[in-house]
Order: structure tokens, then sequence, then C-alpha cells
């Protein structure tokens, strides 16, 4: 099975970065295929609602007329088998990099009942508090929200606060072992 990380966090090395490498290495354990996208790295522009009633092409044929990154990113999500979507809390939100992808993300999907043969598409969602370490559940409540209207499973939330990151470690690889059992996927 294919995992795919899109994660919002800039530092490769940072917080949000170790975590989610915990999760994909107990899922290569288990034989899982994973690939990582750091959207900071990328150029996606924010959505411009093409029209005037504020849509585009995303209602119309379920794709989005920007030049940018953001299509060939939007291509592994359809391909991989799952999921996991991780992001650095900034401001009791996510990231503004995840936030910009996922807005665009979830007009396209929006037609995905229209105009691609796939039934819900399993996700993950890790959020990592640094600082005070708040924020994080209203976070994952936020990206599940999201994806859930984007047409995504929300198999599992991973919360990880700064203070409690390395106690959370041995478990992230646990839930990733658990996620290669594609859970909820439709291969």
């Amino acid at each position: 099975m294919k995992i795919l990380l899109v994660s919002g966090s800039r530092n490769r090395e940072g917080q949000t970065a170790r975590a989610a490498r915990a999760l994909l290495s107990g899922a290569e354990s288990e034989g899982a295929e994973t690939e990582e996208i750091f959207l900071p790295e990328y150029r996606i522009k924010r959505c411009r609602q093409c029209n005037e009633d504020g849509w585009g092409l995303c209602a119309e044929e379920a794709r989005c007329i920007i030049k940018d990154d953001f299509a060939m990113i939007f291509e592994k999500v359809k391909q991989a088998g799952l999921v996991v979507f991780a992001t650095p809390v900034y401001l009791w939100e996510m990231s503004e990099s995840l936030w910009c992808f996922c807005t665009r993300m979830r007009r396209i999907c929006f037609q995905w009942k229209k105009y691609y043969d796939m039934k819900k598409k399993p996700a993950a969602v890790l959020a990592v508090a640094g600082g005070g370490g708040t924020g994080t559940i209203r976070t994952l409540f936020q990206m599940e929200q999201t994806l859930d209207f984007s047409g995504f499973d929300v198999v599992d939330y991973y919360p990880v606060k700064r203070l409690n990151l390395e106690a959370k470690l041995p478990r992230l690889v646990l839930a990733g072992k658990w996620l290669a059992s594609a859970p909820g996927t439709i291969e």
C-alpha cells in the first residue's frame, strides 16, 4: 500500500517532521511504500474564486485553472492508498500552506462523485503543537471537517504537543504499523 504524507511543516527536522517520520517508519516496517511532501517547498497559490459566483472550473470540471504545483500533488493524493495530513499548530489552526492546499482540494473534491469513481479515501491527521502546546485538538477537528467535506474518511487522529513528543514517538510507530494494514481502503 502507498501512504502519502502531506505536511504543512516548513522544517524537515522539526517536531512535526519527527512525529510524521515515526508514523511513516511504522508503516514502512509493515511493508508500506511511503512518500513525503512538504508543502512549503512547492508553489501553491491561494484559490482565486475564478468566476462571479466565486467558483470556476473546480465546480464545472473538478479541476483547477491555476498553473502551479497543486495539480501534481493532488494527483499523488488521488493515487495514494491512504493520506496522512500533518501540520504544526499555528494560532490554534493548521499551517497556512496546508490550509491553502486543502481549500483548493475541497473545491475539486466536492465534485469527486461526479467525476471520479472513488469512495471515501482513508486519511489520518497529525497535529503537533509547540510553544505552550494548546490548539492541537481544535486543529485536528478543523482538519477532520475539511477532509470529510472533501471525501476522505479520517480513520485516526494524532495529537502531539512539544512536551509529550518523546513519549508519543513510539506510539506513532505503532500507529503507523496499524495504518499499513489499510484501514478503510478500497483497493
